[in-house]
């Protein structure tokens, strides 16, 4: 079919388009992975200092991009994909995606300390308060397991956080993502999201 209307409507996953007799490339097919990142590996598409970077770890047939970053000594939950307007609104402070994290901090936290963990601190950047606060258990030694809920995703947020409150940070893991969680994938692991894991995600940021 010929057609000089702009508003004709076309399938790029069924018809072929053409200008002038030369076709249009297709667009991408979107993807959306779920990726362990291991500790040690950065969140980037590429390192200058020869570091694994995570998009090693998954399939290379569509560029990926990470949605976020998580520092290199930090393990959990990323996202991979090429949607450029889902990964903006993921990111975006005005949607407050939550980001739930599981850390092994030195020193004893106890149930009476939550209180204050709840309040939040300030920050040399401003005021961090986590949404959620729990005391998961007590590690080896002199050490407490505790997860945390933030919506923003601040540089060093979660270790400048505990910090702040006397208790350095010996591990982290991010364990959730908004509504996708880490789940049983083992480091290095990934899996692609389902369709109604894409659903909440968009749902989310609407």
């Amino acid at each position: 079919m010929v057609t000089r209307d702009l508003a004709t409507l076309a399938d790029p996953d069924v018809d072929i388009v053409s200008v002038d007799g030369t076709p249009l490339p297709r667009s991408e097919a979107l993807r959306y992975l779920l990726v362990h990142k291991p500790r040690g590996y950065v969140t980037t598409v590429r390192d200058p200092q020869g570091r694994p970077v995570v998009t090693d770890l998954v399939p290379n047939d569509i560029r990926l991009y990470p949605v976020g970053r998580l520092d290199a000594d930090v393990e959990g939950a990323l996202l991979l994909t090429n949607d450029g307007t889902l990964t903006h609104r993921l990111l975006h402070p005005s949607y407050e995606v939550p980001r739930v994290y599981e850390a092994l901090v030195e020193g004893v936290v106890r149930a009476g300390d939550v209180p204050r963990w709840r309040r939040g601190v300030t920050l040399d950047d401003g005021p961090a308060v986590p949404l959620a606060v729990e005391v998961l258990g007590r590690g080896e030694g002199a050490s407490t397991r505790i997860q945390l809920t933030f919506t923003e995703g601040r540089k060093h947020e979660v270790k400048r956080f505990c910090e702040a409150l006397g208790h350095r940070v010996v591990r982290l893991r991010r364990v959730a993502f908004g509504p996708i969680a880490l789940g049983h994938l083992r480091p290095g692991q990934w899996r692609p999201l389902t369709a109604r894991e894409v659903a909440q995600l968009r749902a989310g940021v609407v």
